[in-house]
């Protein structure tokens, strides 16, 4: 589980510019490889590497914790603005959001009452959930789940 983590990591590392700057993404990727070795070292969750099994606890695990650090993102984010700091990128909150941190970056955006009212950033977000939605369903397809 650990091998197939890190490498769909990594692999989304090298392919989505908006992550090779992003330290959101770095915690996230961390917090998911530690996951997947400490559930392989103490429950004895092997699976075969890049097997079904595998991928299926890669996405139970992916959706919480990319939400959890997209709504980090944001907050932070809202925070620089408003100290009138350098601000996280917006290609960074968009590859998050790509990614499935679709709900957290909904939360964050009405928590903190951040990037909602900016209709360019908004159209882009209602673009990356259809974009995402396509994903899921390639996804799915992969899977035989439909």
């Amino acid at each position: 589980m650990t091998i197939t983590f890190s490498a769909i990591l990594f692999a989304l590392f090298f392919i989505f510019r908006g992550l090779q700057k992003n330290i959101f993404f770095v915690f996230y990727a961390v917090s998911m490889i530690l996951v997947a070795y400490w559930l392989e070292n103490n429950f004895g969750w092997q699976v075969h590497p890049f097997g079904k099994a595998a991928f299926l606890l890669f996405i139970l695990f992916h959706f919480p914790f990319v939400n959890i650090f997209t709504f980090l993102a944001y907050g932070r984010d809202k925070k620089l603005a408003q100290h009138g700091e350098w601000r996280i990128p917006e290609i960074q909150l968009h590859t998050l959001e790509l990614l499935g941190g679709t709900i957290g970056a909904v939360i964050g955006q009405k928590f903190f009452h951040h990037k909602y009212k900016k209709k360019t950033y908004m159209a882009t977000f209602f673009a990356t959930i259809v974009i995402q939605i396509g994903i899921i369903y390639l996804i799915l397809r992969y899977l035989n789940l439909i």
